[in-house]
């Protein structure tokens, strides 16, 4: 990250010359370093290594280096046994790294290595709780010896006391309040941790001193200061920094109290949307030392001293010394990719058009994907026509009619040139005038009443057509 300059008046008080804000993500057990500077997002894309050998592994749960202490070849006796349970219980130390809770616990093997180890151990702290952090106080609360191993129980142990004792009551009388249980259940879990120290065929005759030469990598043993023990399980330019009372940018929060101690003044802000903790070390016309804290981690340190600029320090240097190859953070971002934030603008001659978005899960497909059917819906596709209603077959006039009736055929007699002056039809036999008629005998004669029926009333004669030339009203006149 950047380091800005701003200068300080003598009377004390600080203006501001120029201040680029930038903000930095670090994920020390994991593999992402973002950075965030103006528009830019630098996202690392190497994967963690779960080996313990990666460079995004904490170094204190990677691998540790083994011991090279000559074992006897003659198995534990009685009398080592006894010395080991009378010296090793109850006795005191340092954690060098941290420990989780839990019954399975960590293994160690004698001139060996560790397990688990990388993100195993990590994710073994997250997942069970954390029982140990380095540089606190151990003590060895019991001792169990094995065949091929020495179990450590450490902290109390992570086994309740008395586990079966504490579920049976005794007591005399019928009455529900009668008994009362062997052993009081406090209620508490157990935080203690397990340490296995693992051999390959027995546990040798060692004597106490050996255990603990064993045990150095995860606790020492030595006479130490709580700083001392704690500066002990860092990288040495941290621990010197420490020890000179020194804040770099990118130390926990325990480290700066071990460094400085409790702050005299705290206040809480925010900028931006990112909250913040500032701790105040001094007062003028000493040097003030202004320590920005974001979570856990220091973020940036302003050292004012009077009649000098303002020093201001934003660049991580903690990170890549936690890590297992103790590469600056810089050297670690060599996969990355930019990701530019808003609206993007792609060039069409040099870069191809973004997908669609889709509902399609990643590597989903479907039916019209083969090739196959998409051939087959290509041949159904053609030129849309316009809908055509099928014919009525019922001649049923109640039913619907045809969508395009077809016109009715021309009528020959009623067109004027097939008329004729005598009012007589095309084509109809004229009658014989040289022939007289005679009545048909067939039919009744319509001239003679009919006695046999009655009376008909006589049929009304049709209105004469009204002449509407003429007035309906008659004239005065």
């Amino acid at each position: 990250m950047a380091r800005q300059s701003e200068s300080i008046s003598g009377n004390g008080r600080i203006s501001v010359q120029s201040i680029t804000l930038a903000t930095a993500i670090v994920l020390l057990g994991g593999c992402t370093f973002a950075r965030a500077q103006g528009q830019i997002i630098l996202v690392n894309t190497a994967p963690a290594n779960g080996t313990g050998t990666g460079a995004g592994i904490d170094r204190r749960y990677a691998q540790i280096e083994p011991t090279k202490l000559e074992l006897p070849a003659t198995p534990l006796d009685a009398r080592g046994h006894q010395d080991l349970l009378r010296t090793l219980t109850a006795e005191q130390g340092f954690a060098m790294r941290p420990f989780p809770r839990g019954k399975k616990g960590i293994f160690l093997a004698a001139n060996g290595k560790l397990s688990p180890v990388g993100e195993k151990y990590v994710a073994a702290v997250t997942e069970q709780g954390l029982s140990v952090k380095p540089g606190d106080r151990v003590v060895l609360s019991n001792l169990h010896i094995d065949k091929d191993r020495l179990i450590f129980d450490i902290n109390g142990g992570p086994d309740r006391k008395h586990d079966f004792l504490r579920h049976i009551e005794v007591g005399m009388g019928g009455g529900p309040n009668m008994t009362s249980p062997v052993v009081q259940d406090p209620g508490q879990e157990p935080v203690g941790a397990r340490l296995t120290l693992t051999f390959a065929k027995f546990v040798p005759d060692l004597t106490p001193a050996q255990v603990k030469s064993l045990l150095a990598p995860l606790i020492s043993f030595e006479m130490k200061t709580p700083v001392q023990a704690y500066t002990d399980t860092l990288p040495p330019r941290i621990k010197e920094a420490i020890l000179n009372h020194h804040v770099l940018v990118g130390m926990s929060t325990d480290m700066v109290l071990f460094a400085l101690g409790q702050p005299e003044n705290k206040s809480r802000e925010i900028e931006g949307q990112m909250p913040f903790e500032e701790w105040i070390y001094g007062h003028a016309p000493q040097e003030v030392q202004f320590v920005r804290i974001n979570g856990n981690r220091v973020i940036r340190v302003e050292i004012a001293k009077v009649g000098q600029p303002l020093e201001v320090f934003t660049k991580n240097e903690v990170e890549g010394l936690m890590t297992t190859d103790g590469k600056p953070v810089v050297a670690a971002l060599q996969q990355t990719h930019t990701v530019e934030l808003g609206d993007t603008h792609r060039d069409p001659d040099r870069q191809a058009p973004a997908a669609p978005p889709t509902l399609r899960k990643e590597g989903e497909k479907l039916p019209t994907d083969d090739e196959n059917a998409k051939q087959d819906a290509q041949n159904r596709t053609g030129t849309m026509k316009p809908v055509v209603f099928p014919k009525d077959t019922t001649k049923d006039p109640a039913r619907t009619v045809p969508a395009h009736p077809a016109p009715p055929p021309p009528d020959d007699d009623a067109s004027p040139a097939a008329a004729k002056p005598d009012g007589s039809k095309p084509g109809a036999a004229k009658p014989d005038a040289s022939k007289p008629a005679t009545p048909d005998a067939s039919k009744p004669d319509d001239s003679k009443p009919d006695e046999s029926k009655p009376d008909a009333p006589p049929a009304a004669k049709p209105a004469a057509p009204q002449n509407f030339t003429t007035p309906l009203i008659p004239s005065q006149n």
